[in-house]
């Protein structure tokens, strides 16, 4: 299907240099211009960065919405700092997308689940690049905690972690299947509830020794029960199947279950010349921290779920911690993109806050 022709005097104009003023920006922009059909101008791309415009893993999620709503792209190359984009209609279909590099297909999943659950049908996606990246939601972090509170929107996904990949090779591969829905569910998460359990997996993959999971896991444990006594807590510990990873790499994630269902994570990936046990007690310590602002999600979930609160046709409340730049940066792109109205309301103090999303988004037919 061909996009009609837009002037420039109809596109909406996004700075991508304010505030967070990285790819988030160009994520957001990109997913809710496919999905409510308003071409944009994004420019400043990540102007702040020692690496200013796009590089590899954004181009990839740019042409993946691209192929997806068969929309024209202006810009589209590495190095850009600005484009134009006018989308198309958003097709079903079976699609792949490698990043060429070990940038995240967790950032993937970002940018294209929102437009899939919006297509005239079933999809998947097959994506390579890195599994588990800095600065970037580990897949592991995807599947244990974005997705089941994704489901409280009504989001139905699976995402299936076929090889691990990491920094600097990539090559790793994920596929998701996407059923598409009519509406997004508004959702009220105010009650975190009381602490149940935590529980974890501590990884290695390629020449590294099982051991280093067991330290990691060890280390998390003891920091964890010094603060919480009675605490249920199961760290599982695992070495990666050479035929189910590339190159070199470990890390720790941790996940805390409340009464009332809530689920707050932390991920570490171990950098080189930190020891096994400052990776599980980092991994410790940001739980803890997350779970002593009373918030019903961790600092890590807050922003990813702000794009779901706008595209639903309902008033949806979350109570978090204090709002982090990535948060205050999605709700500033999805005020520009949608009629979506946000407001942050404080509670307990300054301890956490209610992030209240009034949607009004309804997909373009």
């Amino acid at each position: 299907m061909e996009t009609s022709s837009k002037g420039d005097s109809e596109l909406i104009e996004i700075d991508g240099s304010v505030m967070e003023g990285g790819g988030q920006i160009l994520r957001m922009a990109i997913a809710l211009s496919a999905l409510s059909g308003k071409p944009i101008r994004v420019c400043n791309i990540r102007a702040g960065r020692s690496k200013p415009g796009l590089r590899p893993q954004h181009l990839a999620g740019i042409k993946l919405v691209q192929e997806m709503c068969r929309g024209k792209l202006q810009g589209g190359e590495i190095g850009s700092t600005q484009i134009v984009f006018r989308p198309g209609q958003i097709g079903a279909g079976d699609y792949t997308r490698d990043t060429g590099t070990a940038g995240s297909v967790g950032l993937l999943v970002q940018v294209a689940l929102p437009c899939l659950l919006f297509a005239d049908g079933s999809s998947t996606l097959t994506l390579r690049g890195g599994t588990d990246a800095s600065m970037a939601p580990p897949v592991d972090y995807t599947i244990m905690l974005l997705r089941p509170t994704l489901k409280l929107f009504g989001v139905d996904f699976d995402l299936e972690l076929i090889k691990r990949g990491f920094y600097p090779k990539g090559g790793g591969v994920v596929k998701v299947s996407v059923e598409p829905l009519v509406s997004l569910k508004p959702i009220e998460l105010l009650d975190r509830g009381n602490l149940v359990s935590i529980t974890g997996l501590s990884y290695v993959a390629g020449t590294l020794p099982i051991r280093v999971a067991y330290l990691a896991a060890e280390s998390a444990i003891k920091s964890l029960l010094s603060r919480y006594k009675q605490a249920e807590v199961s760290i599982d510990r695992i070495k990666v199947p050479s035929e189910q990873s590339v190159g070199n790499g470990n890390g720790i994630i941790l996940i805390a279950k409340t009464s009332t269902g809530c689920l707050l994570g932390s991920t570490v990936l171990y950098e080189k010349g930190a020891t096994s046990e400052s990776a599980g007690q980092s991994a410790a310590v940001d739980l803890v921290r997350n779970l002593e602002h009373g918030g019903c999600v961790d600092d890590h979930l807050q922003d990813q779920l702000i794009l779901f609160m706008a595209l639903c046709e309902g008033t949806s409340k979350i109570r978090c911690g204090p709002l982090t730049m990535h948060t205050r940066t999605a709700i500033h792109v999805a005020q520009l993109m949608t009629e979506a109205a946000f407001k942050v309301v404080e509670s307990d103090g300054d301890k956490n806050v209610i992030v209240e999303c009034h949607g009004r988004f309804s997909p373009r037919q």
